[in-house]
């Protein structure tokens, strides 16, 4: 058993006992969460896919870490005009553990 849920923009495919990096959720560690934007949830032979959403349907979540990811690089340069700009990014996640899938 599968489902899709849409969470800060952005689409995962996940299964029960699942670990997933998304975009940060304002959440402590340990705690939980309900994912309600399910576009799809397949069974062994049943496929229910919503419009845009499966209603009823959700995905239950545990919260296991809040953190931030690897450095990134922006270096902004323009030839023969002496710019050079460099800045660092670290882009904040949330890693959470998929519990059941309800729907």
């Amino acid at each position: 058993m599968y489902a899709v849920i849409e969470t800060g923009g952005k689409q995962y495919k996940v299964q029960e006992g699942d670990t997933v990096f998304v975009e940060k959720i304002n959440t402590e560690e340990g705690g939980k969460l309900d994912f309600t934007k399910v576009l799809l949830v397949a069974k062994e032979e049943d496929l229910v896919v919503g419009k845009p959403y499966v209603e009823g349907a959700k995905v239950e979540a545990t919260v296991l870490e809040q953190g931030k990811a690897k450095k990134i690089v922006v270096f902004k340069y323009k030839s023969k005009k002496n710019y050079r700009k460099k800045q660092g990014h670290r882009q904040p996640y949330t890693k959470v553990k998929i519990e059941k899938i309800v729907g």
